[in-house]
């Protein structure tokens, strides 16, 4: 495989932190050394696993950043629903991120799925 700008789910995890970047542009001021710097740092974190995995030279190294991945992409859903129980954004804001949160962590899982088969070939 070459550059892990090629994973598929590194795609939809840029898509994502692009989303996230353009929405915290709209928080209130007040929340933009918390909420608004942690939702970044959570969908920053999505990619950058998935990139530092892939520059592993053993497949289990990779399987493991891909589940911290996957746990930031979690965490970036809650940061919304935070967002939403403080009325910052809207439940059509959120439901409109559902599609491609549950489209990353189909990828990232299918990634998984597949470094641990390629793991068991070893």
């Amino acid at each position: 495989m070459g550059s892990f700008t090629e994973l598929e789910a590194w795609k939809q995890s840029r898509k994502i932190r692009n989303i996230v970047s353009d929405l915290v542009k709209k928080f209130p001021v007040d929340e933009k050394f918390r909420l608004a710097d942690q939702i970044i740092r959570s969908s920053r974190s999505i990619g950058n696993n998935l990139a530092e995995g892939h520059g592993r030279f053993h497949y289990q190294d990779n399987i493991r950043f891909c589940i911290v991945a996957r746990g930031s992409l979690t965490e970036t859903l809650d940061h919304l629903i935070i967002a939403l129980d403080e009325k910052i954004i809207t439940e059509e804001i959120l439901q409109s991120f559902h599609p491609e949160y549950e489209s990353c962590l189909k990828l990232i899982n299918g990634y998984i799925q597949y470094l641990k088969s390629k793991k068991m070939g070893e």
